[in-house]
């Protein structure tokens, strides 16, 4: 099995030499944007500290943008070059003032479905029929497009209904979850509905499994996700020293109850 490597730069990602006869590659990303030189986020309890290029802030300015409509505290009057990451998560965490976990993520959704052209869905659909191999080019496109948002990660062999494939995605520590120290927003934000997203709008179903032990995620496409109440996820307790908003009382997240 041949192993290509990649590095995340703010301006692109480029392929190290590989071996092209190969029909099986692991993809490894190193993202630039972490300052430590390994590459590798810091351990649980300890924040990592990134440094973005115009290409992720372009990416979190975007989605920033979309969100704040539905945020609470009115318009930051932010120019596009002005947002970073802990902006973006403070967007996020304003969207969730006075809406339940239904409300939350039908506001993502939007969120997504603004952020594509007029039937973009359906075009998906056709080019990505529910398949091992659209699962897998899925999974390999999530490691470069996405590490602005969840860190590093790395295409890994996952199990799906019964058959080997490799259209799994591990992220090493979420930068979402690690920045925004909340439960909450990592189901109700992220999880749930961009399950939701590639399951309903794109056809293509995913499950995203948080292990909330040391804030890495597990991503399968081609698998169809449980329904929230069977949810380990939906059973989570808050981070009670992380998250500003945690009542360490509850057994389960209260933001997590509808």
């Amino acid at each position: 099995m041949a192993t290509a490597k990649l590095s995340c730069l703010p301006t692109s990602c480029i392929p190290a030499r590989g071996h092209r006869n190969s029909s099986h590659y692991r993809i490894r990303i190193k993202c630039a944007g972490i300052v430590d030189p390994s590459g590798i986020p810091a351990p649980m309890g300890q924040k990592t500290e990134y440094k973005d290029g115009w290409f992720e802030k372009a990416f979190m300015s975007l989605f920033a943008r979309k969100m704040e409509k539905f945020a609470s505290g009115g318009d930051s009057k932010k120019g596009f070059w002005d947002w970073d990451y802990e902006s973006f998560v403070d967007v996020s965490r304003r969207v969730m003032i006075g809406r339940n976990r239904l409300q939350q993520q039908e506001v993502v959704r939007e969120v997504l479905l603004s952020m594509l052209p007029p039937g973009a869905p359906a075009q998906f659909r056709k080019l990505f029929p529910p398949t091992k191999w659209a699962a897998e080019f899925n999974a390999s496109l999530t490691v470069p497009f996405f590490h602005w948002l969840v860190g590093p990660s790395e295409v890994i062999e996952v199990e799906v209904n019964g058959e080997k494939q490799r259209s799994g995605v591990r992220i090493t520590k979420c930068r979402y979850l690690e920045n925004s120290g909340c439960v909450g927003m990592c189901v109700n934000m992220c999880k749930i509905p961009t399950q939701d997203f590639f399951t309903s709008e794109f056809g293509l179903p995913l499950t995203m499994n948080p292990n909330f032990e040391d804030m890495s995620c597990e991503m399968i496409y081609g698998q169809v996700p449980p329904p929230f109440e069977e949810d380990p996820a939906s059973k989570q307790s808050c981070y009670a020293t992380f998250c500003s908003m945690a009542k360490p009382s509850s057994d389960v997240c209260h933001k997590l109850k509808v």
